[in-house]
């Protein structure tokens, strides 16, 4: 006999309304009266009520990625786990573990950066009378995109830490010393695509100059302008919260 779809666990989409969700066949489904909401963002909690029992968890999809909103289950296994987890949370075993975890986490990501800023460098290869210029640009691409939690390509794992480097600095220099930011982009199928394949020509040419044994000119270049404008903003904000 088939279970009845508050017994199954279940991946479903928002509903017409509050209250109802919609499965991949599309169907409409009532969420039980003794249900509630566990909205995403504790893992820990969240893989606790699935494994409790059956479970609604309300996808979407945002661009190119699938995301959990969060899930629909009963409220006693909801409540029983929320009070569990935070009852061993509160144990010194278990503030120790965080602790250690944040440490470790802490010295992955200085590795990662350290990493990172040495590809940057290397996909420069700036000549080595710019070589302060590549070492202010690699700092500056590198606080920029290697970040926890920054969402650039710099944390992706799907391609090398090399090409991770090269395409962080063209998506910086994107943004920091072209006008796209500030373009009108028509809503035609490849058009963004292509401005911004032929901003990167521009980058890479400019970035081009300074792999050369001579001098160019600084107030004119977009690049060094906009890492005095930065510099200039780091200033203003330490000044404010001196």
């Amino acid at each position: 006999m088939s279970k009845a779809p508050h017994e199954e666990t279940l991946v479903v989409s928002p509903g017409p309304k509050k209250g109802t969700v919609l499965t991949d066949d599309g169907r409409k489904l009532l969420v039980m009266p003794n249900w509630s909401w566990l909205a995403a963002g504790d893992a820990t909690i969240t893989r606790r009520v699935k494994k409790a029992g059956a479970s609604w968890t309300v996808k979407v999809r945002k661009g190119r990625r699938t995301i959990s909103l969060g899930l629909w289950a009963p409220t006693a296994n909801i409540k029983k786990v929320q009070a569990e987890v935070e009852a061993e949370r509160q144990t010194d075993g278990y503030k120790r573990r965080r602790e250690a975890d944040a440490r470790r986490r802490a010295k992955v990501q200085a590795q990662y950066e350290e990493e990172f800023y040495g590809q940057i460098l290397a996909f420069l290869g700036f000549h080595s009378r710019h070589k302060a210029l590549a070492e202010q640009l690699a700092r500056s691409v590198t606080a920029h995109a290697a970040g926890i939690g920054s969402g650039t390509v710099a944390r992706t794992k799907r391609i090398s830490v090399e090409r991770r480097a090269e395409a962080a600095v063209i998506a910086w220099m994107r943004h920091q010393t072209t006008a796209y930011d500030r373009m009108r982009i028509a809503r035609v199928k490849g058009r963004r695509r292509e401005v911004r394949r032929k901003l990167a020509e521009g980058s890479r040419r400019l970035l081009n100059a300074y792999r050369l044994d001579r001098e160019v000119d600084a107030q004119a270049c977009p690049l060094q302008q906009a890492l005095r404008f930065e510099q200039s903003e780091r200033e203003k904000a330490a000044q404010g919260d001196a």
